[in-house]
């Protein structure tokens, strides 16, 4: 069948549309199910009120974006989301489906009713229209895209597990000293610390302004154990990176995505900096960085509201990260921010006087040996999600226009 042949149909004679019943408040850190919003980026919740193959379309725009997801299984969705299935997976299939809507969301626009915000209604939806090649093909097309969507999905997933055992080991080591403890209790070593940081360990804590502390670390307040706004220079104009706090992370250390523009008035750092987003909400939401994208010497800038932080020696880099995704250093900030409600914001000036136990020369070695490769390994996942998603984004269009043909087998339906 060629592209011209394909058959033409409705949204909304071929697949069922509802939405969701919740608000967008009801999210909860760390939910069991998935929760879709008109955002880009999933939240949690603890309740499912669905258990579908489904396409997640927003509602409303979100910077200027109708966002479109898939997923299969349970999860829950705010209240302007559209879920949609296939009315009969035998003639559409729900990934086919999500990729078509994904390109044909980039025209969105037009069709949305608002002003300041943009609305997609049930009415301006069901009569989309669609192209749809057989449902062998369909399937072909979507196993294509799929399974580049598949590994992007397995590399965040890895670089996610690689983070949380960098903190784990951080939180381990310097917010509840499990090491020293252990060698306080008679332990010979400890699991993943190396024989000889182990051996340089104190083997008892002490009374500190933060109460037990390993014998000999020093107490410190940031303002002494690291840089905080370190100058960077960059010209007025110049040309260089720029992240925007919508491409800030709540979630994994580094930005999908940046951009470069003429530099103006905002933060500037280079690699192994930390940024941490310092105003309402983007604090309480988790809006924190660790900058290894750059190229070597490249400065780069973004938001005025950002808190650049960077250890000083013998603290590794990483260890700023580490700090400043820890509920202590979280809870220290946000009780001190001050402002009208609405635009609170924390100084840097406040984050001086948090205070750190700044460990001995060999056991922060130690851990930036550990951490220094798993975020090395994150960053190459992250590398090549980058030119994965460059690939499936040729292909989107060529695939679903008919340009560039799937040739299925027949018997076994592959590619």
């Amino acid at each position: 069948m060629e592209a011209s042949e394909w058959a033409s149909a409705s949204l909304g004679d071929v697949a069922t549309i509802r939405t969701g019943k919740l608000d967008s408040n009801a999210a909860v850190p760390g939910g069991k199910y998935p929760f879709f919003t008109c955002s880009p980026e999933t939240l949690a919740i603890d309740t499912y009120a669905f258990d579908d193959e489904a396409v997640l379309l927003a509602g409303n725009n979100a910077n200027g974006v109708f966002c479109v997801k898939y997923y299969r299984g349970r999860f829950n969705a705010y209240q302007r989301t559209y879920i949609i299935t296939s009315r009969e997976p035998s003639k559409l299939d729900t990934r086919f489906l999500y990729y078509q809507l994904k390109l044909l969301a980039e025209g969105f626009g037009p069709l949305s009713i608002g002003s300041a915000t943009k609305f997609l209604t049930l009415k301006l939806l069901s009569p989309l229209p669609l192209a749809l090649p057989s449902i062998i093909e369909q399937g072909a097309i979507a196993a294509v895209l799929g399974s580049l969507d598949d590994k992007i999905q397995q590399n965040r997933r890895t670089g996610r597990a690689l983070e949380a055992l960098a903190r784990a080991t951080f939180k381990a080591w310097f917010v509840d000293f499990e090491p020293v403890k252990a060698k306080a209790a008679g332990a010979a070593d400890f699991p993943g610390m190396l024989p000889a940081a182990f051996a340089a360990l104190p083997d008892r804590l002490t009374d500190s302004l933060l109460g037990p502390v390993p014998e000999g670390w020093e107490v410190r307040p940031l303002a002494e154990a690291f840089d905080i706004n370190p100058p960077r220079r960059l010209s007025q104009g110049e040309d260089a990176p720029y992240l925007d706090m919508k491409n800030m992370p709540t979630d994994g250390h580094a930005p999908d995505t940046w951009e470069r523009r003429p530099h103006g008035s905002g933060m500037r750092f280079i690699n192994g900096d930390t940024l941490v987003a310092r105003i309402t909400p983007c604090l309480e939401n988790g809006k924190t960085a660790f900058v290894d994208f750059l190229s070597d010497g490249e400065v780069a800038w973004g938001s005025t509201e950002y808190i650049v932080l960077r250890p000083k020696p013998p603290l590794p880099e990483v260890y700023a990260y580490c700090l400043a995704r820890t509920s202590e250093f979280r809870y220290f900030a946000i009780q001190n921010m001050t402002g009208t409600s609405g635009r609170q914001r924390v100084a840097a000036a406040a984050l001086e006087h948090y205070t750190v136990a700044v460990p001995d020369e060999a056991t922060a070695a130690a851990f930036g040996e550990i951490a220094r490769p798993l975020f090395e390994c994150i960053r190459g996942g992250k590398s090549e999600s980058s030119k994965l998603a460059t690939l499936r984004d040729y292909l989107l269009p060529r695939l679903l226009s008919g340009r560039v043909r799937v040739r299925p087998s027949q018997a076994e339906g592959k590619v």
